[in-house]
């Protein structure tokens, strides 16, 4: 039951970021209008640790990065994460670690664990580093190597899986490790903007009726949030 509510919870923020998406512009109808501002306010720690997992991952942001996902989107897969109760979550495409922290800032209050797969080793090791700096090395486990192979490992539960990598191969993560995700677990995938995105992938998870999706922060890269269905 409380795995129940929880991902009611997690449900409804979904709804309530989606109908802020479609809102009318400041000074339309329904309201006085808000300073576009007023929507980027960064993340406010809530304690020490927190603090300091924000404060490594701005001073990351001066260093390598390649490919990351933005401040709106990390704070998206944090909520989900933590409202989800998430204990196993699987990462494909580490890079040099963003993500992967954000999604860490869930799990050291949920008691789970990411595993991340990264093919490339100079980003695994800059990502490690960025881990232990932020102090969650922890609750994070670098799998290097070809994620199409290494996913295979799997036999236990998935809450989350996110997909961050090969855009062309979104389906066959798809494929290997939907039977592994939980139902009611979630299926993030990142760069789901029309000009980004595998189209393959995109009906996949909009075509089957065990799958419920919204796509997130099309502003940006784009996020494609799927359910599997209970």
């Amino acid at each position: 039951m409380k795995r129940v509510a929880l991902a009611a919870t997690a449900m409804m923020i979904l709804v309530s970021i989606a109908s802020t998406a479609q809102a009318q512009p400041p000074g339309g109808r329904g309201g006085m209008g808000v300073d576009a501002e007023a929507f980027k306010a960064p993340p406010l720690p809530v304690d020490d640790q927190e603090k300091k997992i924000l404060a490594a991952m701005e001073e990351q942001r001066n260093g390598p990065r390649y490919r990351n996902v933005s401040t709106a989107d990390g704070r998206l897969m944090r909520m989900l994460t933590e409202t989800t109760g998430a204990k196993c979550v699987v990462e494909i495409g580490t890079s040099t670690g963003e993500s992967a922290v954000w999604f860490a800032l869930g799990l050291r209050k949920t008691g789970g664990h990411l595993y991340t797969h990264e093919i490339d080793p100079g980003r695994a090791k800059i990502a490690a580093e960025n881990f232990k700096k932020a102090g969650v090395d922890e609750l994070i486990t670098i799998v290097l190597g070809d994620a199409h192979e290494t996913v295979k490992r799997y036999k236990e539960p998935i809450d989350i899986l996110f997909l961050d990598a090969d855009k062309e191969g979104y389906i066959d993560y798809l494929d290997k490790l939907v039977p592994l995700i939980r139902p009611g677990g979630l299926i993030i995938a990142h760069n789901m903007s029309p000009r980004m995105a595998d189209k393959k992938y995109v009906d996949a998870i909009t075509k089957n009726p065990k799958l419920e999706t919204s796509f997130l922060l099309m502003d940006g890269a784009g996020v494609g949030v799927t359910m599997k269905k209970r």
